[in-house]
C-alpha cells in the first residue's frame, strides 16, 4: 500500500484562489479548470484587465462553469482579502522580505490544517507578465515558491494554480481517484488493479515451472546439464519479478502447451 504523503486532515474550508490583476481571460479559465480538478471552488478576481464576465474565460474553463459563474470581482486586493485569517503569496523569488518561505507541498499542509480548524485562507497569484508586486507580497503571511529549475523559474499562472491545487488535495489526506470515472468503469487507483483476477499462488507457479521446464528439457534448451540449475533459477526469478497473476499463469500454460503441441506435430510431419 502506498504511504500517504502528508498527515491526514479533516475536510474543512478550502483556500480561496485570488488572481491579482489577471491579464488574459483564457488564463482565468485555465486556472478555473485547474481548480475544479483538485476541489478548489472559490475564485476571487482583482481588476481583471479584460473585464468580467469573460467569454474567453468560460471557453477555456472547459466545463468548470460553476467556478466561473461564482467568481467574485473586487476593486482592490485589500477588499478581496478582508475576511481571511491566513494569506499566501506565490512568487519565484522572496524579494528580500523577511517572511517564511514554503514549498507548495508545505504550504498545502498548512492550508489543510488551518482549514480543518475553520480558518479562512487564501493564495494570491500575480499578473502573468510580472507576478505579484512587493506591495501585494507585503500583505501575505508566507511566501510560496516552487522547487523548479533555478535558471528557468517561469511557471505560467494556470500552472501555478494547478500545482498548488494538486498539493492541497494531497495534503487533505484523502485518497483521490485517478482519471475520469465513466459508466463502464470507475476511476483508476494507484497500484495494480486485480479486480478481474488475483495474484498467482505458489502452487500455481510451481505447476507452471514444472510444465515449462519439462518442455525445455524435452527440446534441449536446458543444456549443458551442469548449467541447468542456474538456468532454471533465472527463469523462475523472471516470473517472480513480474508478479504473475493467475490469469498470467493460465496464459503461459496455454502458450507452452500450444508451442509444445505444434513442435510435436511438426516433428511427426517431418518424419512421415
Amino acid at each position: 500500500m502506498p504511504k500517504s504523503r502528508a498527515k491526514s486532515h479533516p475536510v474543512g474550508f478550502a483556500p480561496a484562489v485570488i488572481l491579482v490583476e489577471p491579464q488574459l481571460g483564457e488564463n482565468i479559465g485555465f486556472a478555473a479548470r485547474a481548480m475544479a480538478n483538485f476541489g478548489l471552488t472559490e475564485l476571487r478576481l482583482i481588476a481583471p484587465r479584460d473585464g468580467w464576465p469573460s467569454d474567453r474565460a468560460r471557453a477555456a474553463a472547459a466545463g468548470a462553469d460553476a467556478i466561473i459563474d461564482a467568481a467574485t470581482v473586487y476593486p482592490s486586493l485589500e477588499a478581496a482579502i478582508g475576511d481571511l485569517t491566513f494569506l499566501l503569496a506565490t512568487t519565484a523569488r522572496p524579494r528580500g522580505m523577511v517572511k517564511p518561505v514554503l514549498t507548495p507541498a508545505g504550504a498545502a499542509r498548512d492550508l489543510a490544517a488551518r482549514g480543518a480548524k475553520g480558518e479562512r485562507t487564501g493564495v494570491m497569484f500575480g499578473p502573468e507578465r510580472s507576478g505579484l508586486d512587493n506591495d501585494a507580497i507585503s500583505l501575505a503571511d508566507t511566501i510560496v515558491t516552487a522547487p523548479v529549475n533555478p535558471s528557468f523559474a517561469a511557471l505560467s499562472l494556470p500552472q501555478t494554480v494547478l500545482l498548488v491545487g494538486y498539493e492541497w488535495l494531497q495534503a487533505r489526506g484523502s485518497q483521490p481517484s485517478l482519471g475520469r470515472a465513466t459508466k463502464c468503469d470507475g476511476p483508476a487507483a494507484e497500484g495494480l488493479d486485480l479486480s478481474g483476477t488475483r495474484q498467482a499462488t505458489r502452487a500455481e507457479l510451481l505447476a507452471l515451472f514444472k510444465h515449462l521446464e519439462s518442455e525445455l528439457d524435452r527440446c534441449g534448451f536446458l543444456r549443458p546439464p551442469e548449467k541447468r540449475p542456474t538456468m532454471v533459477r533465472a527463469i523462475r526469478n523472471m516470473f517472480h519479478r513480474m508478479g504473475a497473476t493467475e490469469q498470467d499463469v493460465r496464459t503461459w500454460r496455454g502458450i507452452v502447451a500450444s508451442l509444445s503441441g505444434s513442435n510435436r506435430r511438426k516433428g511427426k510431419g517431418e518424419g512421415s
